[in-house]
């Protein structure tokens, strides 16, 4: 059973002991991402985040820090999103000493030394390019454009080449210290949890750096709410298209959804999960199965704290994109005018326990649902007590969310692929 206390600086440390394993996870997430930058600083959550790597006061470069988690066999990265950061080291349980030491010096001690900075920047844009070159990643870009526009929630992560190589050491700097206090900071040891665990964090408790003297201090949910427009854009202001020569077209077709907190987000996932949740899922069916129209069609959803989007992705033979509108626009309308079945139900609800099961095996994984939790919901809730809330979903609630959500007037479209812009307008008219 998970355990929440606070630390004597204010940090919050999550505990979730497992049986069975020999490894532990150490997280630190800090509930900052792109939401909360504005334009100028475009992917200064996610430059943050790779200069964390880049050397201490006590480790002087990346080369030291990487050679003490590659010898001892780690599983370590980090990650930006629009809402928070995270940093992970999984480890032998006989070894997480080094988890706990490692991270606190990142997290408090980065020199982010100014040649540093520099040289990092060329390799974030080489990251933006590698994901824009990239038509099923970019594709992602291309969609939270159009649905949210020109916004935080709108904009890459990773920020733009011209505003990535624009950010000042100051800026960096002066973000990380009003973002990266300990009362903002959350902390889970998920796996094997040492007996020692008092003793490895003095070494969240011992920082004195230069940051913790900033009083200034960037808040859990200040940044701006998303409102979605009042009245139906046109067609043209929703569909976005980049001409690529590309074999394939990446299309995605996306909704307004519902936010994280929603209480029908169980019956979003079960609704998701029969349309495009597996190779048995309706839209598998019909558009590759059936028709050879791609190899890959699946549903998905990102949720925020104050809204959502559930959306359709493909990649499609140009010259049948047509044909798949079609096909996707039936199947659409066909989950929202016919009740599903109740053998589509009950296998949604276990193909969705299954892999949450499967899933949370990993500490790295528990690690991660529970400061998510922490953080972006209103109450921890453990993934056990979210699959009852899944069996709990009915038909009824099933339909009611597909007629909520799949109005083909509100759809948004992003094209990645050898088509222009007035082709795609048309198949939607």
């Amino acid at each position: 059973m998970y355990k929440i206390s606070k630390l004597k600086n204010k940090m919050t440390l999550i505990t979730v002991p497992l049986k069975g394993t020999k490894a532990t996870t150490v997280l630190v997430l800090v509930p900052v991402g792109s939401r909360y930058e504005h334009k100028k600083i475009s992917g200064v959550s996610h430059f943050v985040e790779h200069m964390m790597f880049k050397g201490t006061l006590k480790r002087p470069d990346a080369q030291v820090i990487s050679r003490i988690l590659d010898a001892s066999g780690a599983d370590y990265n980090a990650f930006t999103s629009k809402d928070y950061t995270g940093y992970y080291v999984k480890i032998d349980s006989t070894k997480q000493a080094i988890a706990f030491d490692l991270i606190a010096d990142m997290i408090y001690n980065s020199k982010m030394e100014a040649v540093e900075i520099e040289k990092e920047k060329g390799v974030i844009v080489e990251e933006l390019r590698m994901y824009e070159d990239n038509p099923t990643m970019g594709i992602g870009l291309l969609y939270d454009n159009i649905i949210f526009g020109d916004c935080p929630l709108g904009w890459d992560e990773g920020g733009s080449e011209e505003t990535v190589r624009g950010i000042t050491r100051e800026e960096l700097f002066n973000y990380y210290q009003a973002a990266y206090k300990t009362e903002n900071m959350v902390l889970v040891v998920a796996g094997n949890v040492d007996k020692k665990l008092k003793q490895h964090l003095k070494h969240f408790l011992s920082s004195d750096s230069e940051k913790n003297k900033s009083k200034t201090l960037i808040k859990k949910n200040n940044f701006e709410k998303f409102v979605w427009p009042t009245s139906k854009l046109p067609l043209e202001q929703r569909v976005a298209v980049k001409e690529k020569k590309l074999d394939q077209s990446h299309v995605i077709f996306g909704f307004p959804g519902i936010a994280l907190n929603h209480p029908d987000r169980y019956a979003m996932s079960v609704l998701l999960n029969i349309l495009g949740g597996g190779m048995s899922s309706r839209l598998f069916v019909e558009v590759r199965e059936k028709r050879g129209l791609a190899y890959m069609v699946r549903t998905g959803s990102s949720n925020y704290r104050d809204v959502g989007t559930s959306y359709i992705q493909a990649g499609l033979d140009p010259k049948r994109l047509g044909e798949a509108v079609k096909v996707i626009k039936e199947e659409l309308q066909k989950i929202c005018d016919t009740a599903v079945t109740e053998k589509e139900l009950k296998d949604a609800k276990s193909n969705i326990s299954g892999r949450t099961t499967l899933h949370m095996e990993d500490c790295s994984s528990q690690a991660e649902w529970f400061a998510k939790q922490f953080w972006m919901m209103d109450k921890i809730m453990t993934y056990e007590q979210v699959l009852q809330k899944i069996k709990a979903v009915t038909v009824k609630d099933v339909q009611r969310m597909a007629k909520k959500i799949f109005d083909w007037s509100e759809v948004r479209v992003a094209v990645i692929g050898n088509v222009k812009k007035e082709e795609v307008i048309n198949l939607f008219k």
